[in-house]
Formats: C-alpha cells, structure tokens, sequence
C-alpha cells in the first residue's frame, strides 16, 4: 500500500512541478532559484500530507494554495539570506518575449508580496474570487480590494496604454 501511495505521489509531482515552477517564478518576480526552493518546500509539505491530499477534491489547487502559502510564509520570515539582484539569470526566450517579459516580472516585483499573490492567483491560474480568498485565508472583500490596489499600481507601472506590451 505504501508504495502505491509513493507512486501516486510520484506522478502527481511530476505532472504539477513544472505549473508549480511558472506559478513561482511570477510570486517572486522571476527569482527563479527562489522559485525552485519554494517548489521543493511545497512538494516536500505535500508529501508528508500525501494521504489527505490525494484524497482533496482538487489536489493541483491544494497544491497551488500550499505554494502561495509557503511564499507568503517566506516573505513574512525574511528567514532568506539571498539578496536580490536587478539581473535575471539566462534564460531561452523569444527577442520579442524577452523585454516583455522583463518589463512585467520587474512590475510585479514592485508590488508588495500579498498583492502578487493575488494577481498571480486571479489572472495567472484564473481562479475565482471565492478561490483566491481561500488560497490566502482572507475575506472575498479583502481579495477584490487588493486586486483594484494591485491593478491600478500595475498601470500606474506600466502605464496606462498597456496594450504597447503586447505584441502584435
């Protein structure tokens, strides 16, 4: 039975790391190493919860709400001794991807932690207000109030003729 539930496990982590990897690397603003350890420590927290977890309605969403919590937990913690830096690593990316791209992940760097959280939930894995309030332990009103703040400090960012980012 045990090893049945390792293989579970296996397969699910594998399926979910690499969605798992994206959602992080927008939390952190594309410190990708910090990324990559908030993803270990979510499929670690995981597998120690395998039982009940597989057993969720939705493990990709337990899943996707343990990593948002595990980032806020990091942020509240500042147990990090990494700085960061205004430099991102290499990475393979289109030319034209590649100032979008930093232009956004540098956007949403400059929001504070929860406020990204938010956004990444709302408009990157498109969950519902409902959804995004569980994710955070927070009221749907403190969810919608923090996406309006978020926004508009994202326009005000970017400007408000975002439409320039996009490419054609």
């Amino acid at each position: 039975m045990r090893q049945v539930r390792a293989d579970e496990y296996a397969e699910f982590a594998a399926a979910r790391a690499g969605h798992l990897y994206r959602s992080a690397c927008l939390l952190t603003a594309g410190d990708t190493h910090l990324a990559e350890d908030l993803v270990q420590e979510t499929l670690g927290r995981l597998y120690v919860r395998w039982g009940r977890v597989s057993r969720a309605d939705n493990p990709a969403a337990y899943a996707q709400t343990t990593l948002t919590r595990t980032f806020l937990a990091h942020k509240r913690l500042r147990r990090s001794s990494e700085r960061s830096t205004d430099v991102l690593p290499e990475a393979v990316a289109a030319a034209s991807d590649a100032s979008l791209r930093l232009t956004l992940l540098q956007a949403l760097g400059q929001l504070p932690a929860k406020d990204r959280a938010v956004v990444v939930l709302r408009y990157w894995e498109d969950r519902s207000v409902q959804e995004t309030a569980a994710a955070l332990n927070a009221s749907s009103a403190a969810v919608r109030t923090r996406c309006v703040r978020a926004l508009a400090r994202l326009r005000g960012l970017l400007g408000e003729d975002i439409g320039e980012y996009v490419r054609p």
